[in-house]
């Protein structure tokens, strides 16, 4: 047996080493997401086939299936309300569907957004319209919108209504984000190099898309010159392979949701969050329970107490 001192002493010299190398350990972590998980969120599983909301020590805290989710929001009450294939569903966390919009069989749900009346904005692909649906679940008003794309499935991405009344529409097969009128009316059209996921208008005016497969995010400013942008390879260790959903938080940083399609599933980060000089403060991996992270929705409390704008 060891006698007692020299354990002690055995103990502490090993408890240093522990703290020295945790310490250099910090020094080359620091700034990155490997340390514990700082960011409780929810977030859409499209090829896993649920929602989720995520604890901030990385655990799943509730979970419900569904088949291809797109987007979802945290409603004030704490209910889901998110879109999947046919439709928009907002779940109570006892897992009781409280409301709910079902599409027409033809149409794809790929974008929806709670609006401050009650009703849900849905753009269903396939029928070429927006729809804002009541609380009956029944259609209120629609809008069409001209479409081109050749893949039904592939019309509208990324579709939000902002305090003006106004639409932005991703039509991510024609490279082009349009701006509509409350009635619909076309106001603007934005040429993209690549095919646009998310549009995001910002408080400044600025707009944060990203651009799938063409593995960018970029920011317009009121004159549409790119005055920000993450290309596919700028961030060590999380190569854009299809960036969809995004949120810019009210520290400034960026939140990307990094889909990983075909070869690439299992194999890096499916979130992160980088800084203004792209450095990853943040990042989310779980492959065990998740494939394909295409939309999150942070709803923590950022350091200093600021909550994350939601800004989508």
């Amino acid at each position: 047996m060891i006698p007692s001192a020299l354990r002690s002493r055995r103990n502490f010299a090993l408890q240093t080493v522990s703290a020295l190398s945790l310490a250099v350990m910090g020094l080359h972590l620091e700034g990155r997401a490997a340390t514990s998980p700082r960011h409780r969120f929810l977030c859409c599983d499209y090829q896993g086939n649920k929602v989720a909301i995520i604890a901030v020590d990385g655990s799943i805290e509730w979970e419900f299936a569904t088949k291809t989710p797109q987007d979802c929001w945290m409603m004030p009450n704490g209910n889901v309300l998110f879109c999947y294939s046919n439709g928009a569903k907002e779940v109570s966390r006892d897992k009781q569907v409280v409301w709910e919009y079902k599409a027409p069989g033809q149409a794809q749900c790929h974008s929806c957004q709670p609006l401050p009346d009650g009703r849900v904005l849905v753009a269903e692909c396939g029928l070429s319209r927006l729809i804002e649906a009541g609380r009956d679940g029944q259609v209120a008003k629609e809008i069409k919108v001209a479409s081109q794309a050749k893949n039904m499935g592939h019309q509208f991405r990324g579709t939000r209504k902002t305090a003006d009344g106004h639409y932005w529409v991703c039509l991510m097969d024609e490279k082009k984000i349009v701006e509509l009128s409350d009635a619909g009316a076309l106001l603007r059209e934005i040429p993209v190099d690549g095919f646009p996921h998310a549009a995001i208008k910002l408080p400044d005016g600025h707009l944060l898309v990203t651009l799938g497969t063409a593995g960018k995010v970029i920011e317009l400013d009121a004159d549409l010159k790119i005055v920000w942008q993450l290309g596919e390879t700028e961030v060590p260790g999380n190569p854009l392979r299809l960036p969809a959903g995004c949120q810019r938080l009210a520290n400034g940083n960026t939140l990307v949701c990094n889909y990983l399609p075909g070869d690439f599933m299992g194999k890096q980060p499916q979130a992160f969050e980088v800084t203004r000089d792209k450095h990853v403060v943040w990042e989310f991996t779980d492959h065990a329970h998740f494939k394909t992270v295409n939309q999150i929705y942070v709803i923590d409390l950022l350091p200093g107490g600021k909550r994350s704008a939601v800004l989508r």
